[in-house]
């Protein structure tokens, strides 16, 4: 498994592409929360699932994606998209879009009595969502070998998610279930891009 120091050194070097216009497509860097995913990913086997959103370079690389792979598809423009199927990691740009399947996944799995298991990262806005709660309450009524990890960096896109709903607390901040993972973690880059130019 990679190392926390390997992961923040990738990630610079796709910031200073972006940076200098070498990348022309959006990207989405984790900085902040390398110690939280490498403790998450003790827990995920070579045979598990992973399912992502549009920040998933962590996760591609400590779910053994070779580093000269997922460098050439964030290259090629697919940062916000990563899927490899064969290390079984897939992401998805849409808000939520990975849930569904995620969950349909854990239900297949389970029929076919694998003894693989899937893990569904979300960020805090998305696990406020409709399609969040419908997946995680089905999930959880019966009994699909699925865990859905939350991550908080407090934002969605450049709101604040508490501010946006009004509430202190969100939903998931203090469950006690074996079912939900969650953390938080201060971004250390803007919501999109590395901050030193304009990406849209």
């Amino acid at each position: 498994m990679m190392n926390k120091k390997d992961l923040i050194l990738f990630e610079k070097e796709i910031a200073d592409l972006f940076n200098n216009g070498k990348i022309r497509s959006p990207v989405h860097l984790y900085k902040g929360n390398e110690d939280k995913i490498i403790n998450v990913f003790k827990n995920i086997r070579e045979n598990d699932w992973v399912f992502c959103s549009w920040r998933s370079h962590y996760q591609c690389l400590l779910k053994g994606v070779p580093e000269d792979e997922l460098f050439a598809e964030i290259i090629s423009g697919r940062s916000i998209s990563l899927c490899f199927p064969e290390y079984k990691i897939f992401s998805s740009a849409i808000a939520g879009g990975s849930l569904p399947i995620a969950t349909g996944l854990a239900l297949s799995l389970q029929r076919k009595k694998s003894q693989s298991q899937v893990h569904c990262f979300i960020g805090d806005m998305t696990a406020e969502s409709g399609i969040a709660h419908e997946c995680i309450k089905y999930s959880r009524n019966n009994n699909l070998p699925i865990r859905f990890i939350i991550e908080d960096n407090g934002k969605s896109v450049c709101t604040d998610s508490r501010e946006a709903w009004g509430t202190s607390t969100l939903t998931f901040e203090k469950t006690n279930d074996p079912m939900i993972v969650y953390y938080k973690y201060e971004l250390s880059y803007p919501h999109a891009g590395a901050g030193k130019r304009v990406q849209f």
